[in-house]
């Protein structure tokens, strides 16, 4: 009897979970996809208003702050995802008051000392750099702070399951503002430079910020009634700065292609490329929707073994299934969508296939980083990612020269493809969880 009792609360536990994780899931989705359109928007806006050249250095110096950005929450962004459910399973509001305080904190320390040591380094060796790139880059260390607190706001809001507040303020209201504020600056007559881009971003990045800040707070006031805050940086810097090293080796996983194109190509051809890694995106957004909806679940199911394996099992089926129909809707209507950069951009085509090709075969393998990150196997996703991470910039190196942008594409395609297996090979050998979508695959190949 006790063993029905047991197994009847585990499959109603899986069924609630089901049903938020894919609610949540499809409203993170449908916002993602009205941000890819709006940011799609925004970035042919920025191509016609200021030609190749110009968008090809707004979109190197917009990656590095993208970069630098998601890895200097120190990994207390993806971490909250992780122990602010722990904490409050627990009833410990204290803990969860204080993990809440010191994230916020490390968070604006670590991205406003970086900012100043990139002004201090600008400044006294400002030959370095190329003419176009230095007033962007100055820019860019203002937006840096923002650009790091929001993402921090982000993974609060997701560990309390808030996808909406999560991401329409970075992704959507961002996206948003910078496009009118770029539009008003030209139409107002300011020159349409990469300078003027990323001031406007950085006007978008303090709106953002500042609205998700106010509303974020609203609501963990209900959630953790005010009261006495405990620290633990010890427990959580040790777990977390391992994810900083994956958010840093990801990060720089999803842009080595474009920062290598930055120093072995002409600035229009980084422009071509990264024009389709902005459309690429709308397939991207399915692994991302899943992963908002569903990763700090993992967390909470960790005690449930038949949940936890629910939960694998519906986010691998929908995420490979919703990966491919993305994939392909966007490759056929990705000569349309090219053509809005302007002429020429149709030859960003291919590239867009390939790398759409590679998005839909990694996810077959399932949800391996999500799984490692959540329950404890963070310092091995960090060594796999960081592993990729070089796999992908020898590839490029070597691709690259004698291919070009295609060369960037398929080296991107060939690491993520990897990356993926390797993940989920850890989370099948770490704890023993495994994608139906995969091994179904893997079974009919034996």
């Amino acid at each position: 009897m006790a063993a029905r009792l047991s197994l009847g609360m585990a499959l109603q536990r899986l069924r609630a979970a089901r049903s938020g994780a894919a609610g949540a899931a499809l409203s993170v989705f449908l916002i993602r996809i009205a941000a890819a359109g709006f940011a799609y928007a925004a970035q042919v806006l920025a191509a016609r208003l200021m030609g190749w050249e110009e968008y090809g250095v707004f979109a190197t110096v917009w990656v590095w702050t993208a970069m630098l950005g998601h890895t200097l929450t120190l990994g207390l962004s993806q971490g909250a995802c992780r122990f602010l459910p722990e904490a409050q399973g627990r009833g410990d509001l204290a803990e969860a008051r204080g993990y809440l305080a010191a994230g916020a904190l490390l968070t604006l320390a670590a991205s406003v000392g970086i900012a100043l040591l990139g002004l201090v380094l600008l400044r006294a060796a400002p030959s370095v750099l190329a003419e176009p790139y230095r007033a962007p880059l100055v820019i860019a260390a203002l937006v840096l702070p923002l650009f790091a607190l929001q993402d921090y706001l982000e993974g609060v809001a997701r560990s309390q399951n808030w996808a909406v507040l999560a991401i329409a303020p970075p992704y959507l209201l961002r996206q948003v503002a910078m496009m009118g504020a770029l539009l008003a600056a030209v139409l107002a007559g300011a020159p349409a430079r990469a300078e003027v881009a990323m001031a406007c971003m950085l006007a978008a990045a303090a709106l953002a910020t500042a609205l998700q800040s106010v509303l974020l707070l609203a609501r963990l006031r209900g959630a953790l009634a005010p009261g006495p805050a405990r620290f633990d940086l010890r427990r959580w810097l040790r777990a977390c700065l391992p994810i900083a090293a994956i958010d840093l080796a990801t990060a720089g996983f999803g842009f080595v292609d474009v920062m290598v194109l930055g120093f072995l190509m002409p600035p229009a051809a980084v422009g071509l490329y990264f024009a389709a890694t902005r459309i690429q995106q709308f397939v991207v957004f399915v692994h991302f929707a899943a992963a908002a909806a569903t990763a700090q679940r993992y967390s909470a199911a960790r005690g449930d073994g038949a949940a936890l394996a629910g939960l694998v099992r519906l986010q691998g089926q929908a995420t490979a299934a919703a990966t491919l129909a993305v994939a392909v809707a966007v490759v056929a209507v990705s000569p349309l969508l090219l053509a809005m950069f302007g002429s020429g951009f149709s030859e960003s085509v291919p590239i867009l296939a390939v790398l759409a090709a590679g998005s839909v075969a990694a996810s077959l393998f399932g949800p391996g980083e999500d799984l490692l990150t959540m329950l404890g196997g963070e310092r091995l996703c960090a060594a796999i990612t960081v592993a990729a991470l070089g796999l992908a910039a020898l590839l490029c190196l070597i691709l690259v020269p004698p291919l070009g942008v295609i060369g960037a594409a398929l080296a991107m395609a060939i690491a993520t493809v990897l990356r993926a297996a390797a993940l989920a090979n850890a989370a099948r050998a770490v704890h023993g969880l495994a994608t139906p979508v995969w091994s179904s695959l893997a079974g009919a190949a034996r």
